[in-house]
């Protein structure tokens, strides 16, 4: 058995490991329904506004990127793409806040869950995009066994967790938001592991029937990918709307440079790899 202190140090976040999510860019076909929507009901601000898009996030750092379309088609929950983008808050009471102003504004969830390493809701932006919103608990308190750390589904007490909410008005989210993971559909996750643990250098986590789990530096994970509407997809077809593409950042210039020279590129400020499934991965250096 494989201790904990092996895989998840002390104090390990999504964004301090040694690589971790950027920027993630949907390709939209309405593109000021949906900066509205990320705006207002998501609560990431405008960091920048040009013709044909839209950068949010906080603190002045962009997390999304909205690429518009409008002649898009719109994406198809059976297709390979996005699963969902989560957004990783800091702590208890801003997960709480941020659920009192979804009830508040009549924000529609599609679900809660306890997954013991963090507590998280889910729901959709108006073209089907999935959206979590989480916040984790510390990694000291993460049990892992066999090299895999122990998640699990199990019902969020809504009420305690709106309880918890500090009792004044929400602002938004705070600096230090991030992306703190992605989850794919994908058609196949023995090629899934081939790629992300292969070609990536990412480490499984966790594994449930039908979906694996991915991380650096020992955080449960920063990319999933799951055939459960999926299975057997091929690539996704071009002029869609949904996933564009996801900024890997490397905290490391040698890793970034290793990672790039098995993209078959020179280390620079940007590398490109693409997934089986035609998943852009933007890597750059921090």
């Amino acid at each position: 058995m494989t201790t904990r202190a092996n895989l998840s140090p002390a104090g390990i976040t999504s964004a301090s490991a040694p690589l971790r999510i950027g920027t993630v860019a949907l390709t939209v076909r309405d593109l000021s329904q949906m900066t509205e929507f990320y705006r207002d009901a998501i609560g990431l601000e405008l960091v920048e506004a040009r013709p044909g898009l839209s950068r949010l996030g906080t603190g002045g750092e962009a997390l999304l990127e909205l690429i518009h379309n409008p002649a898009a088609r719109l994406a198809d929950r059976t297709e390979t793409g996005l699963f969902h983008v989560a957004f990783l808050l800091q702590d208890r009471a801003s997960l709480g806040h941020w659920l009192r102003h979804a009830a508040e504004t009549g924000v529609r969830l599609l679900g809660a869950s306890d997954h013991l390493v963090s507590e998280a809701l889910y729901l959709a932006d108006p073209e089907g995009n999935g959206i979590e919103i989480y916040r984790d608990r510390p990694s000291e308190d993460w049990s892992w066994a066999d090299d895999e750390v122990d998640m699990a589904t199990i019902r969020l007490d809504l009420d305690a967790l709106a309880a918890d909410a500090p009792d004044e008005p929400w602002g938004g989210m705070q600096a230090g938001t991030v992306v703190g993971h992605v989850h794919l559909q994908v058609g196949d996750v023995k090629k899934a592991d081939e790629f992300y643990t292969g070609l990536l250098g990412l480490d499984v986590t966790s594994r449930v029937r039908g979906a694996a789990f991915y991380s650096a530096g020992g955080y449960h994970h920063h990319i999933a990918a799951n055939t459960w509407n999926s299975a057997g997809a091929g690539p996704r077809p071009t002029g869609m709307t949904g996933l564009h593409s996801v900024e890997i950042v490397a905290a490391d210039p040698e890793l970034h440079a290793r990672l790039a020279a098995r993209a078959g590129e020179q280390p620079g400020d940007s590398s490109l790899f693409t997934d089986p499934w035609g998943t852009v991965l933007r890597l750059r250096a921090a």
